[in-house]
């Protein structure tokens, strides 16, 4: 299909599924969902091909890893989906209704919000993550993923495309509009990607999925709405009174469990009032994780071998085994280093001063602060929403994990009883 071919059967297929009952949307999901795990050795297969060629274009290993598909990373994805099955629909729910004096009875509705368009790189996971989210939310969706993983993506698609079809024969609906649900552009050109961005005749939002590049491409060129999924430059502060064993843990599972992703931890701020009991615990860990830590004097001077830090570390999003260190004297020193290098991701505060959590919560400028744990909880799966469409930095719309009724919008509807206006 041309592009706008494409974008003409997504609207299409958006009108079928706004009305498609809950039942039907549930148990072609479960279809969806096993025909990820019945074909695991084929999406295994392409994703190999995708793996060998980054290895081939001298990708690092953060990066890869992002891109690698496994086992255990099919079974994830097919428990997204399981996991919308079992979440409610958002579409019909009446949020408020109120009756005016007039008799007016003024109800507003959710409904879905239409055609939505993902741009999106190197993670093949978010094929089948928007396709659930939008279908549950009664959407169709026309995804752009990056070169780096289209064999990948063209094999999820077309087994849960599969699925779909499928589905609909068995169930007596039309299979052509329930396929259409989800769409691939396969061409992964700038000129295509550009001219994607464009289709707002069709496409009532797009949702760029990526890096820092590829977020600003899209908010700069883009004639369609944009919801921009932010990079993340995220922090962990240690206070003076926090428990060094838990600031360890929670440092090392933030930075190492997986670097290349957008909830982990770039950016430690330390208090001086603790940094000679913590930061040599912290380092010698993250040390042994092949963690190159670029830090400012005051830490230097309290552990030997750290690389001088320069003020762009402490902007800098590494996804890689790199993090700054920056040395406060206070809770307001930490908050307001953090909200001027932060890109409103996600913080952390690891304290036993309830006071200064309280201050931390709510002074900090991010779509998720939290109290005493890790930032790589900031993720739709982990927040109960079956997996995300991606974590929203800004502030109109949606914040944060975006699940299902963040993927709705609202309409009113009215009730009367014969009434004109005055």
């Amino acid at each position: 299909m041309t592009l706008n071919e494409m974008g003409a059967a997504a609207k299409k297929a958006a009108g079928f599924l706004a009305k498609l009952g809950q039942d039907h949307k549930n148990s072609a999901l479960k279809a969806a969902a096993g025909a990820l795990l019945d074909h695991a050795d084929m999406l295994l297969a392409a994703n190999e091909q995708d793996v060998l060629n980054a290895y081939q274009k001298g990708m690092k290993e953060s990066l890869i890893d992002r891109l690698r598909l496994n086992d255990a990373r099919i079974r994830k994805m097919a428990e997204g989906l399981m996991q919308l099955v079992s979440l409610s629909d958002p579409v019909g729910e009446i949020v408020s209704s109120t009756v005016r004096p007039n008799g007016l009875e003024i109800c507003k509705k959710r409904v879905p919000l239409g055609v939505i368009g993902i741009i999106y790189e190197s993670r093949p996971n978010v094929t089948a993550d928007a396709f659930g989210l939008c279908f549950k939310a009664g959407n169709a969706v026309i995804l752009k993923g990056g070169s780096d993983a289209i064999h990948s993506n063209k094999a999820i698609v077309d087994v849960l495309r599969r699925a779909l079809t499928d589905y609909a024969i068995s169930a007596g609906l039309d299979a052509g509009l329930l396929a259409d649900s989800l769409l691939l552009i396969e061409d992964t050109s700038r000129d295509t990607a550009r001219a994607f961005m464009r289709l707002n005749g069709y496409v009532d939002v797009l949702i760029p999925r990526g890096g820092a590049g590829l977020i600003r491409t899209v908010v700069e060129n883009s004639t369609i709405p944009v919801i921009e999924t932010g990079t993340g430059n995220c922090h962990v502060y240690v206070d003076a009174s926090a428990d060094v064993d838990m600031a360890v843990r929670i440092i090392e599972n933030a930075k190492t469990q997986r670097t290349g992703v957008c909830n982990a931890c770039e950016s430690l701020v330390i208090h001086k009032d603790i940094l000679k009991e913590a930061l040599p615990a912290i380092c010698r860990n993250l040390k042994s994780h092949g963690v190159e830590i670029r830090a400012d004097e005051a830490a230097r001077a309290v552990v030997d071998g750290l690389v001088p830090a320069v003020e762009e570390d402490f902007g800098t999003e590494y996804l890689d085994l790199i993090i700054s260190v920056k040395t406060v004297g206070s809770i307001d020193e930490a908050i307001e280093h953090i909200n001027t290098y932060n890109t409103k991701h996600s913080e952390t505060i690891v304290t036993k001063d309830y006071a200064n959590a309280r201050r931390f919560l709510n002074e900090i400028d991010a779509a998720a602060v939290y109290v005493n744990a890790s930032t790589r909880f900031t993720d739709g799966f982990e927040f109960g929403f079956g997996a995300e469409i991606g974590i929203s930095t800004q502030k109109l719309h949606a914040r944060g994990p975006m699940g299902l009724k963040e993927l709705t919008t609202t309409k009113y509807i009215i009730y009367g009883d014969g009434q004109i206006r005055p």
